[in-house]
């Protein structure tokens, strides 16, 4: 059988700011973030089965997408939690309910490290996380490989 990768897009927006960072990043601000989550794993190839052909259904790959990480991300806050932003935490939740603390600086880089373990925890046994794309803009991004990782 072959190994054939899939992959779903997906669409959020969040604000962050990046402590002791020494440009314009140290400010609260927000970006449009552009995900692709590429899986890899054998079609399924069972006749019988509901799911025959596919590596996964989009509909799952997008349920496990949307409850790890969109529904919590999307149009919220994220500030890191070893920092003094906690403190900012505190206030700006007066006024949203959505401010997640992190124990990271929250980078796209570090982003994008939570939300592969977050997604390769609820994946099936028989797919597996091949690749992630975290842009911050349309023309900045961030990788993540499985076959990277040691």
């Amino acid at each position: 059988m072959s190994k054939i990768r899939v992959t779903k897009h997906f669409d959020f927006e969040t604000a962050h700011a990046l402590y002791g960072y020494d440009g314009k990043c140290k400010n609260i601000h927000g970006h449009s973030y552009q995900l692709y989550v590429t899986v890899i794993g054998e079609p399924i190839n069972d006749a019988t089965h509901v799911k025959n052909g596919m590596v996964i259904d989009f509909g799952d790959l997008k349920r496990i997408v949307n409850t790890e990480i969109i529904d919590l991300f999307d149009h919220a806050t994220v500030l890191n939690n070893n920092s003094p932003h906690k403190a900012l935490a505190k206030s700006i939740e007066a006024h949203s309910s959505k401010v997640i603390l992190v124990n990271y600086q929250p980078t796209s880089e570090n982003l994008i490290i939570d939300f592969a373990q977050r997604i390769q925890r609820n994946l099936p046994k028989s797919v597996t996380l091949h690749s992630l794309k975290l842009y911050e803009t349309n023309n900045s991004y961030a990788e993540w490989f499985a076959s990277d990782q040691t």
